[in-house]
């Protein structure tokens, strides 16, 4: 059953809607450096995550179906026939399986630092139960790690303690039952049905998608594009803003060029 999640819109009200997914352990606010420029061309939608922000928190585990069947339900309560859907790690498996799930929902796609199958290991369960036993500060410092390079963590101390006390805010229950998400998806059958044209965007420096996922989206879905993005570990739209926001506008601006 999907959920009401907390949503915020921008941007001029008859323009095209580009819906922001965020990535796991965020709020919308990592979109930040991307809604002053995509505002101005575009009816700009973010929401919060189940489990995350100002959302509600069901119980877990939830599923990567759990979390397109909730983008649905927004997109049928703000009466959005159709939207371009833009997300980072889960916010992009949540985008592929909707555009594989509704296709005539999803106008064009951007798949960014985000992956079709992650965890024969079982790391994302182990992870969803050191959370619910000790809380997301139990993971916090190796997300980070994970998020963003060396170098971006040294020069930029003050974002990074922000980003880490929001991650710290987080209920347990909501991070644990999105890693479950994680611990069962797998949506490589999913890839042929996606049919909206698709940028897949990786990181370069990516430790949690490395950029060889990012290859295997691509080659997946018919007609995709693939870029990497240089020093950019797994939050490149927040360390490399400037450049994913560049490919995002190039990406959704063609179909404003194209017959309809």
């Amino acid at each position: 059953m999907s959920v009401d999640v907390h949503y915020e819109l921008s941007g001029p009200q008859d323009a095209p809607v580009v819906a922001l997914l965020s990535s796991l352990g965020t709020d919308m606010s990592m979109w930040d450096p991307q809604v002053p420029v995509l505002s101005r061309r575009f009816r700009v939608l973010r929401y919060d995550l189940r489990g995350h922000g100002k959302s509600p928190v069901p119980a877990g585990p939830y599923s990567i179906a759990d979390l397109g069947g909730d983008l649905l339900g927004l997109l049928d309560r703000l009466e959005i026939e159709s939207a371009h859907i833009c997300g980072v790690s889960i916010g992009g498996m949540t985008g592929i399986w909707t555009a594989a799930h509704d296709p005539e929902r999803v106008r064009r796609l951007v798949v960014c630092c985000s992956s079709v199958y992650l965890d024969p290991e079982g790391t994302y369960r182990e992870r969803a139960k050191l959370v619910r036993d000790g809380g997301v500060e139990q993971i916090a410092d190796a997300a980070l790690a994970r998020w963003f390079t060396t170098e971006w963590l040294m020069e930029n101390p003050g974002a990074a303690t922000s980003m880490w006390r929001r991650l710290v805010a987080i209920p347990r229950e909501g991070y644990a039952g999105c890693c479950e998400a994680l611990a069962e998806m797998d949506l490589r059958p999913k890839l042929d049905a996606v049919r909206a044209p698709t940028l897949v965007i990786s990181g370069e420096d990516d430790p949690a998608t490395p950029p060889a996922h990012g290859r295997a989206i691509a080659n997946g879905i018919r007609g995709s594009r693939f870029e990497t993005v240089a020093h950019a570990a797994h939050l490149a739209s927040i360390e490399q803003s400037r450049r994913v926001t560049e490919l995002i506008m190039g990406h959704l601006l063609q179909d404003e060029e194209e017959p309809r």
